[in-house]
């Protein structure tokens, strides 16, 4: 007597399953990625720090005594904070680049996984080593002034999706650049530019009309304002600085944390549309 095998039926329910638990491998796997490289090298954790604690010990207390009784430091501690979360963006993408010269990257795409499920792991990556810089930039959080207080907590949760903002501006460029050193020189073109008309290091409402359209399109002004606007203590130079203002109406922080949320989700689209077609 002889007995036929019924085929295996796959319900429509168990292969999305499959697929969302496939999607969710791939995340957790491309943060590890990220996690690893950032955990193994203490000179990059080191050289990352350097930038931001020289501009908040040297340039804020160099420049301390000028603001007229206030503390420039605390003013300029949300700069730092957001300063510090550079590094990781642009090792995320330089290491894209990279992964196309190596050939590292063709195998990536032929993987059974969603596109955007690897770009989203890279920049919860980037993420989570920005929020570690942003942790070991708040333990000296006292030295400008500012109390430890749970506000701090807050503010490395904005840190954190800025990071991710950042992370996701920076693969957008590494998925449009085929060369290490041009993809250094594009961002650190842009970076530098965004960080100074962002209110990190000096107010901007007496700048020039043309000046002050950049400051309102920048999305790093809403990051900046949010964290000062956030940690706890006086960081707007006795009431001189202000944040951004649209038609003298002042959007409130879940609404500048929502615009660089957004900012993040349209750059990482972006990245990942561009993504699938990389060679």
């Amino acid at each position: 007597m002889t007995t036929t095998e019924t085929p295996a039926v796959h319900s429509p329910a168990a292969d999305e399953a499959a697929s969302a638990g496939r999607t969710l491998r791939a995340v957790k796997v491309m943060w590890q990625r990220e996690w690893i490289r950032f955990s193994r090298n203490k000179m990059r954790i080191l050289m990352g720090m350097i930038t931001p604690m020289m501009f908040l010990l040297i340039l804020g207390t160099g420049l301390n005594g000028t603001v007229g009784g206030a503390d420039y430091r605390a003013y300029l501690f949300p700069g730092v904070l957001l300063m510090a979360v550079q590094s990781p963006a642009m090792a995320v993408g330089i290491s894209i680049v990279w992964d196309r010269q190596s050939g590292f990257l063709r195998q990536m795409l032929v993987a059974p996984v969603r596109r955007g499920a690897l770009l989203a792991g890279l920049c919860l990556g980037g993420a989570t080593t920005g929020a570690v810089y942003g942790l070991l930039v708040l333990l000296v959080a006292g030295y400008a002034g500012i109390p430890y207080g749970p506000e701090l907590l807050l503010g490395l949760l904005e840190v954190a999706l800025v990071a991710f903002t950042f992370t996701a501006i920076g693969v957008l460029a590494a998925v449009r650049i085929r060369r290490i050193d041009t993809f250094q020189i594009v961002v650190g073109i842009a970076v530098m530019p965004m960080l100074f008309l962002s209110g990190a290091m000096f107010p901007v409402g007496g700048l020039p009309a043309w000046l002050g359209t950049a400051v309102l399109l920048n999305p790093l002004t809403y990051g900046v304002d949010a964290l000062r606007r956030t940690l706890p203590g006086d960081l707007d130079l006795g009431g001189s600085a202000v944040g951004p203002r649209w038609w003298d109406w002042t959007p409130p922080v879940l609404l500048e944390v929502g615009i660089v949320a957004l900012i993040a989700f349209v750059a990482l689209a972006a990245a990942t549309r561009r993504f699938a077609r990389a060679d």
